[in-house]
């Protein structure tokens, strides 16, 4: 939220709402996850094509995972309850309560998929493997959102209690899909 220790001046009484918002956020969410390793069969130019049929079309994506031998598919959520409170504090006109609770829930189920790259970076490297630093997510650059629908598919999010709209966006607003490349 552009807090900065040392440069940021905040009241006291204004920090102790900001850390009661932090807490009541925390106590809100509920992350859940999810990951497969699917072998890559075909990187070409403009497409990657993944065992099971699994076909994704994206420049991008394709020269991230080059040299990849498997992709890993990930996907987390923090869960219905964070975005009742979200929305409840906006009809209440809480607004402040709730771009605190919105942010807190967007951080937390981003670092949830650092924390499952991290697990599998720990196995893979037994392997003497390793994931990519990044990450593709559907809807960034030409990696485009209806990617979601087979990525919500193959990971089984509905038994998470994630949705799918008819326009790829995944319910609840606080969940995320992406891909890592496996290299070595």
């Amino acid at each position: 939220m552009g807090y900065r220790n040392g440069v940021t001046r905040i009241e006291e009484e204004r920090k102790r709402e900001i850390e009661d918002a932090i807490e009541y956020a925390r106590s809100l969410i509920h992350l859940t996850g999810a990951a497969v390793r699917i072998p890559i069969e075909e990187i070409g130019q403009f497409n990657i094509v993944l065992s099971k049929g699994i076909v994704f079309n994206s420049r991008g994506l394709a020269r991230m995972l080059k040299g990849c031998a498997e992709a890993l598919l990930m996907g987390a959520t923090a869960g219905k309850e964070i975005m009742e409170a979200i929305d409840n504090d906006s009809k209440t006109n809480r607004l402040t309560r709730g771009v605190i609770l919105d942010a807190v829930a967007s951080e937390m189920v981003d670092d949830s998929l650092d924390w499952i790259a991290d697990y599998f970076n720990g196995q893979l490297r037994r392997e003497n493997r390793r994931l990519t630093k990044r990450r593709f997510s559907a809807g960034y650059g030409d990696f485009l959102l209806e990617n979601q629908k087979i990525m919500y598919d193959v990971l089984e999010l509905g038994t998470l209690g994630v949705e799918l709209t008819e326009s790829f966006m995944l319910v609840p607003q606080k969940s995320v899909t992406a891909v890592a490349g496996i290299m070595g």
